[in-house]
């Protein structure tokens, strides 16, 4: 896929009943994102929750965002906090699509939501009005209205509280989707690791079919191509297809596993 191809957000393109496909580059290295971009990854994840650099890091998450913009790769960035200053942070940056981790009550849910908008459900948000890097340092034309049609926040249901709340996290305004994360979903019902448990495959059903119901897209973690197809057919619209290390193993064992070594 062509870069003008993904001219569109992540969010009108959700909108629209796409499919997203992408890699979590768990090395964090700008000319890998930019290379996924070139390979026509629809997205690249940057999940700055169990490593890469901190959001306040504002040299080391722009030159991600650089990388991502020379190819039209969308950064689809998840937080380590649900602070609303975080949000406003990165979203100052030039961060359009985020995620929000281990989530579970409706209340923080729309309070980090918020931070995300300038207008928010008819009410006003709690975006912080500069002159940022999203705003071109004040060049930018529409600024408000342009940010907040290209914004889209969502989070991830990986804990028992979050399961037993999802029926009115699913209703918060502006919810742009549901990650399902099964391993510490696994964690949090006491068995960790074992995403085949019957707990486990039954939490994350009924995740994904609540959401499913409630019109919000959901977005999960593909295990190889026959789960990423599965998943597709069962209405998944976001999907991670592995890691930067991952495609990395497979690749290099193979090479060291061809060579015949006297």
């Amino acid at each position: 896929m062509s870069s003008s191809d993904r001219s569109h957000t992540m969010r009108t393109r959700l909108a629209d009943g796409e499919v997203l496909l992408g890699v979590l580059d768990n090395v964090y290295d700008p000319s890998l994102v930019e290379f996924y971009g070139e390979l026509g990854v629809d997205f690249v994840w940057l999940d700055l929750e169990h490593a890469g650099p901190s959001p306040w890091d504002a040299p080391a998450l722009e030159a991600l965002l650089r990388a991502a913009e020379r190819t039209g790769i969308e950064p689809l960035v998840r937080l380590p906090t649900l602070d609303p200053s975080t949000v406003r942070k990165v979203r100052d940056a030039g961060v359009r699509s985020l995620f929000l981790p281990r989530v579970e009550s409706v209340e923080e849910v729309e309070h980090a939501i918020r931070a995300a908008y300038f207008e928010y459900d008819g009410e006003p948000g709690d975006r912080g009005l500069a002159s940022p890097r999203a705003r071109r340092w004040g060049l930018a034309d529409d600024y408000v209205s342009t940010q907040d049609e290209s914004a889209l926040v969502g989070v991830t249901i990986e804990t028992k509280e979050a399961v037993e709340n999802l029926d009115a996290i699913l209703h918060v305004p502006h919810l742009g989707f549901v990650f399902i994360g099964p391993l510490d979903l696994s964690v949090s019902l006491g068995h960790p690791n074992e995403l085949d448990h019957p707990d486990v495959v039954d939490a994350v059903e009924t995740i994904r079919q609540k959401a499913t119901d409630a019109g919000i897209p959901v977005g999960g973690l593909g295990f190889g191509t026959d789960d990423v197809n599965e998943k597709i057919e069962q209405g998944y619209q976001l999907l991670n297809l592995g890691s930067t290390t991952g495609a990395l193993q497979g690749v290099v064992s193979g090479w060291l596993d061809d060579v015949d070594r006297p």
